[in-house]
């Protein structure tokens, strides 16, 4: 498409249907995540089993991501986001009608494989149906959906958990799933099927793609609830990991026709792109996850609480919107994208001064500047990433592009995770060497424990102040660990600043018809 070429009318309404998907698709990936307790009782299930119901969703999710380029070319845009949605929203019934935990979880699996193929779908169609002038518009539009989604996911999973039950939470798909199949089915047509391919289908190559994509979203989401390396399933799809992975990339890049072109990392733009899709990962998801942990077992908050929390990320995502919109057209994309990744640190940074008393407000600031700055550095890098391909390579890329903010995130939560019960034994041991017999302090504290648990006429007031003692210390560990883990975030993102000359401008005037 031209510059001079306009959208038809049509057009606009199949394409805001797709984005509406793809919210839903994002979505759920978080909305789950608050209401899990509510979910393990409606089961039946233990602690441990009801994980699964998120790990299920992501591997999925990450195995058909790299896949979606190839089946788009397939079966063209129209056909495959139809068919993802529709299978999405009849995926979302069954999980809502679920009679037990594997149920649930199969069900769960086959979600997360249909929504997955429709977030690169999204990501490709900007690149094909709009005119340069109109892509960075239409990244930011893409570009909210991608970040608010799950920020707002634990939001309402809790409000509709609250109020109705988690049922809700696969129910409240069904509608708009049909309305978005039926805009896509009826006003979207920017390519045609490429029936050939089906006919030359890389079945090896897809084998190794979905066992090193599985087996990786597994170590990384299981390692840390089973002590990593100690266990013989981690170790077995370790392994698995390591073979299939060699594997893929040795078939992938030889033969003539495979099923995700490895090639377009030649592209240095596409390659510096994926990079910072991967930090901007870790720091997203990463901050997802840690933020209600702390809300939840140091505030004690529930999941409506923690909600309005993680709120303030979510509103000031969408006013930065915005503001970066206009700049982006006459900013430099690679300055945006340093003050984009700076601003993330810095609110990352002035995140970790928390303490037992820290409140609404002291995560107000940091939150709000972490929310605005997100849009700075996701526009400029989507434009990097995919604004300097071909167009017969976008489909393609735009799969590995977000295959790698969805591990950015994955790696980002099992390391954060298993770093946060080192760190916990670390700073409770530290505190607990201070905390002695001979410390005035700690005996003074000690007293007005004992007093207090008097007072309340325990049966043994002395047993009581100390076992105080030993939770108080807990909690100071876990903030400390926590404060922690928001400064290494920081760091990261003032890190990544390092790799600013690696990045070329990518031009997105009126006049620019080359952005392919």
């Amino acid at each position: 498409m031209t510059a001079d070429e306009s959208v038809p009318a049509r057009a606009w309404i199949g394409f805001f249907g797709m984005v509406f998907g793809v919210f839903m698709a994002v979505l759920d990936i978080q909305i789950v995540a608050s209401s899990l307790e509510q979910i393990q009782a409606g089961l039946a299930a233990t602690h441990d089993e009801i994980t699964w119901v998120q790990t299920a969703y992501l591997i999925a999710e990450a195995i058909v991501i790299p896949l979606s380029g190839w089946l788009n070319r397939a079966l063209s845009t129209r056909i495959l986001f139809t068919l993802s949605c529709g299978g999405f929203t009849l995926t979302s019934l069954c999980c809502a009608l679920a009679w037990n935990l594997p149920s649930m979880i199969a069900f769960r699996a086959l979600q997360g494989f249909f929504g997955g193929a429709m977030i690169p779908t999204l990501f490709a169609v900007i690149y094909t149906l709009f005119p340069p002038r109109q892509q960075a518009a239409m990244v930011i539009v893409v570009g909210m959906v991608v970040t608010v989604a799950p920020t707002a996911g634990p939001v309402l999973g809790g409000y509709l958990t609250e109020i109705l039950s988690w049922k809700a939470l696969f129910l409240v798909n069904l509608l708009p799933g049909l309305l978005v199949c039926l805009s896509t089915w009826l006003a979207v047509e920017v390519d045609q099927p490429e029936w050939a391919l089906l006919r030359r289908v890389d079945f090896a190559g897809i084998l190794y793609i979905a066992l090193f994509l599985g087996s990786l979203q597994f170590v990384l989401e299981e390692g840390i609830r089973n002590n990593w390396f100690e266990s013989r399933e981690i170790v077995f799809f370790s392994v698995m990991t390591l073979i299939t992975g060699s594997a893929m990339f040795y078939r992938e890049l030889r033969i003539d026709a495979p099923i995700v072109d490895l090639w377009a990392f030649r592209n240095a733009n596409f390659a510096v792109g994926c990079l910072f899709s991967f930090i901007i990962g870790i720091g997203l998801y990463t901050m997802i996850a840690l933020t209600p942990v702390y809300l939840s077992s140091v505030k004690r908050l529930n999941s409506l609480q923690i909600g309005e929390y993680l709120m303030i990320t979510g509103l000031f995502q969408f006013i930065s919107a915005f503001v970066a919109g206009p700049l982006a057209k006459r900013m430099d994309s690679r300055l945006m994208l340093a003050l984009g990744l700076f601003l993330f640190g810095l609110g990352s940074w002035l995140n970790g001064s928390l303490s037992y008393d820290s409140g609404y407000w002291e995560f107000f600031g940091p939150q709000a500047l972490r929310g605005f700055a997100l849009m700075f550095a996701f526009l400029p890098i989507n434009s990097l990433a995919l604004g300097t391909l071909p167009e017969n390579q976008v489909k393609n890329a735009s799969g590995l592009y977000n295959l790698t903010r969805n591990l950015g995130g994955a790696i980002g939560i099992a390391v954060a995770n298993t770093l946060m019960i080192r760190w916990n034994k670390e700073h409770y041991a530290a505190l607990r060497e201070s905390v002695t017999s001979g410390s005035s302090q700690a005996d003074a504290l000690l007293a007005r424990l004992e007093s207090h648990a008097a007072l309340l006429h325990l049966p043994d007031p002395s047993d009581a102040a100390l076992k105080q003692l030993y939770g108080l210390a807990l909690r100071e560990a876990q903030i400390m660990t926590v404060n922690d883990l928001f400064h290494v975030l920081g760091l990261l993102f003032f890190a990544s600043l390092l790799l600013m000359p690696l990045v070329r401008k990518v031009r997105h005037d009126a006049g620019d018809t080359g952005a392919h």
